[in-house]
């Protein structure tokens, strides 16, 4: 929880930074435009940015009973329950206006939130997901900064889009999935 808590009290800088406002991140070398908008000289402009957080996924062990908390007690619109095989999960996005929670239960024998609910059996935060413009170039830019892909060629996420999910070790120990817009 505090490595969220951390990566949420530094989304300001990050928009700093997509405004060209930082030129340095302390994690990694990203170069953008400086204040004047103009790339300085050797520098090649960036072919992706980070936009909006697209949501917060919480592993939950009883879905249902999520599901229904979020609905009937906090009156949240929530969706269909949705099987994800290839993700190893069952999803369930809750609205919240400015984002969305995903919760997430097991799905089959292989599911990464089995071995998740098995180390943390009340649940908890899984995952965030940030939205970027272009999955490709953000994939070759961040494994050239040393940020490992837990899978570098994108797979199709339960919104239908492109999704790579960064290692924690790399990201602050928080599990960072990149969604393309």
């Amino acid at each position: 929880m505090a490595a969220f808590v951390t990566f949420v009290r530094r989304l300001p800088t990050i928009t700093l930074l997509q405004k060209g406002v930082f030129t340095r991140h302390a994690t990694c070398t990203r170069l953008t435009r400086t204040m004047s908008g103009a790339v300085p000289q050797g520098v090649s402009e960036r072919l992706w940015s980070l936009g909006k957080l697209n949501h917060v996924a919480i592993a939950v062990p009883n879905l249902e009973s999520a599901t229904a908390l979020y609905r009937d007690v906090m009156g949240a619109k929530v969706s269909e329950v949705t099987p994800l095989p290839e993700h190893g999960v069952y999803t369930v996005f809750v609205e919240l206006g400015n984002t969305k929670l995903e919760l997430l239960h097991p799905l089959g024998e292989k599911s990464p939130i089995e071995g998740f609910l098995k180390k943390n059996a009340a649940g908890g935060i899984h995952h965030i997901c940030i939205e970027v413009d272009n999955i490709t170039e953000a994939v070759k830019q961040l494994t050239s900064s040393q940020i490992r892909a837990l899978n570098p060629e994108p797979k199709i996420g339960a919104h239908g889009k492109p999704v790579v999910f960064l290692h924690p070790k790399d990201c602050n120990g928080v599990l960072v999935e990149l969604e393309e817009a």
